[in-house]
């Protein structure tokens, strides 16, 4: 089929083999790539009840048919598996150079089994597999063992994906790195690959997916660039990035403050895009082919950290080190941003472990807690995480774990095992809809609801408001098989993704036809969930948000109402039952 190689590569570390098998075209229509085509290997493949850390788990790295094609949005790739830090179906993007190479290497998707005996990397082309030696980097900081990888394969053009610390000793939200600063941060998928003593992965290779009509892709990607180039959204992702978003937050009371006790940082201006661009070197970086170049190179120009410099930080990770943990220097948000990429940890639910860390601290349950807006406590907090020492043992098993042990469930925030990204639903209630039913746990990206209500551009009924988030979510499904990146779809749409699908693969769907797979992927999602478990108390909110508001005069509170008529709805357009099972459950 066009866009697709029409192969997976099966590796086994137990017993150091790799096979190949053939995907059939009929299964390419169904499930197009991306995401599809990863929860399709992992219900054909994995056996929904087995322990996430054990050498049962499967991990599966995949790429869509817009990858390595003119398409700038297409410089991402996506990493798949049970998650160690929910239970349930795990998934991350990342950008950087990494995806068209992993397309070259002649698979649409890798997966990886077993576990190996000892440490390892894998070298992957389109001449087969290599296992390769890595207790020699075992225990190395993730920019460290990238280069290391990249220097020992020494391959033109290869790009390597690496852990760090923290997914060696399995901490529940480790991360995947590449190109130093790119991450595979949520659901802890770094920790996978730390249970299997897989160090890293070197990706190089030649192999082209064939496409349908070429001509067709390149005449639209000409027209997307002309026409959106230069414009007032490109202007400010090229200038700010994403932390322009903290001030919007702010204004908005939608900025998780202090653990999620308030909706504004009175300091927040310290981390805000105005002190990166005036205290700081700030330059566009950009993934692959893209035009956007949200990235932003930064270089510490003053005080203790003068000379660091790293891509970021981004917009979550200034909530999260920041906001939450009441930090309000943006330089010394950058030296914690750095520490979590040398460690490999989700700089999200690092930021809010090691908060409510600090609560704990001071509740009088767990010991040596730094407390808010102490930096260096903060950092010894994240390297004890990472390596599971002292209290650093307690919250590396992620949030939901560690409540329970310490008695603070009724403090801790998340839904199905995972913090909320940056945007309090308190003050956005189709966020509310959109943490509750993410089925990777609190989750921005499945919906991205979040700029559209704060912009007031949504309905304030339970009905129509689900109907709109409905769209938005089976858009961000469709854009995760192609894999497209969030910031175009502005630029791109139903439309454009439907002439990016004709023209790579062939195709020629309509939108409702669009609308039925993407749907169609997160029924068999969900269907993956629940053989795992997952019952409909888990398509909800921290009891904190209905019962703590936020607000200058405490306006902003969560509806507990408006959530139950939306989650009806919500399952009612799926097709599920009212208990928000698929049909086949």
């Amino acid at each position: 089929m066009y866009g697709f190689h029409g192969k997976i590569l099966r590796v086994d570390l137990s017993s150091e083999t790799a096979t190949e098998e053939t995907v059939s075209d009929d299964v390419l229509r169904r499930y197009p790539g991306g995401k599809g085509l990863a929860s399709h290997l992992l219900m054909q493949h994995l056996d929904p009840g087995v322990d996430p850390l054990s050498p049962g788990n499967k991990l599966v790295f995949a790429t869509g048919p817009a990858t390595d094609t003119a398409v700038p949005a297409a410089g991402r790739f996506g990493v798949f598996a049970k998650s160690p830090l929910t239970g349930y179906f795990g998934e991350s993007f990342s950008g950087g150079k990494v995806a068209p190479v992993l397309k070259r290497t002649g698979y649409d998707a890798c997966m990886i089994e077993g576990a190996a005996s000892r440490p390892v990397y894998l070298h992957i082309s389109d001449d087969g597999v290599t296992f390769r030696e890595a207790s020699a980097i075992w225990g190395e900081d993730a920019m460290s063992a990238e280069e290391a990888l990249l220097d020992e394969v020494d391959v033109g053009g290869a790009q390597a994906i690496v852990i760090g610390p923290a997914g060696e000793n399995q901490v529940g939200f480790a991360c995947i790195k590449n190109n130093y600063w790119r991450t595979a941060g949520r659901t802890g998928m770094g920790a996978v690959m730390g249970s299997k003593y897989l160090k890293g992965i070197v990706f190089s290779g030649t192999s082209k997916a064939p496409l349908a009509d070429e001509d067709r892709l390149n005449e639209y990607v000409r027209d997307m660039i002309r026409t959106y180039r230069d414009t007032e959204r490109t202007e400010l992702l090229q200038t700010l990035g994403t932390p322009y978003m903290v001030g919007v937050a702010n204004e908005a009371c939608a900025f998780p403050t202090r653990y999620w006790s308030a909706g504004t940082f009175e300091r927040w201006e310290g981390i805000s895009s105005d002190a990166m661009q005036q205290r700081m070197k700030v330059r566009p970086n950009a993934c692959y082919r893209c035009f956007i170049a949200c990235g932003k190179m930064s270089e510490v120009l003053q005080g203790r950290h003068k000379g660091l410099v790293l891509e970021g930080p981004e917009y979550e990770t200034l909530y999260a080190l920041g906001g939450i943990c009441c930090v309000d220097s943006i330089e010394e948000v950058v030296y914690l941003n750095d520490l979590c990429d040398r460690l490999g940890l989700d700089t999200i639910s690092g930021g809010n472990m090691v908060a409510l860390g600090i609560e704990a601290g001071r509740r009088g349950k767990l010991d040596d807690q730094p407390d808010y807006g102490d930096v260096d406590g903060i950092a010894r907090s994240l390297r004890q995480i990472a390596h599971r020492e002292g209290p650093g043992e307690i919250l590396a098993r992620g949030v939901r774990s560690a409540a329970a042990e310490l008695g603070m469930e009724d403090v801790a925030v998340e839904v199905k095992g995972m913090e909320p990204a940056g945007y309090d639903p308190r003050r956005l209630p189709g966020m509310t809809l959109g943490y509750a039913v993410s089925e990777r746990g609190a989750c921005h990206l499945r919906s991205s609801f979040y700029m559209t209500e704060i912009k007031g551009e949504v309905p304030e009924e339970a009905v129509p408001k689900t109907r709109e988030f409905f769209n938005f979510e089976n858009r961000n499904t469709f854009e995760d098989m192609l894999i497209i990146c969030r910031f175009y779809q502005q630029f791109i749409g139903w439309e454009g993704m439907q002439v990016i699908l004709q023209a790579t693969t062939g195709m020629d769907l309509s939108r409702q036809e669009m609308v039925d797979l993407a749907s169609g992927v997160a029924g068999n999602i969900k269907r993956f969930n629940v053989r795992a478990g997952w019952t409909k108390a888990e398509d909800w909110l921290p009891e904190r948000f209905f019962a703590e508001p936020i607000g200058e005069k405490g306006e902003f509170i969560a509806d507990e109402e408006l959530l139950e008529e939306m989650l009806a709805e919500y399952y009612r357009l799926h097709g599920w039952s009212e208990e928000g099972l698929p049909a086949d459950e």
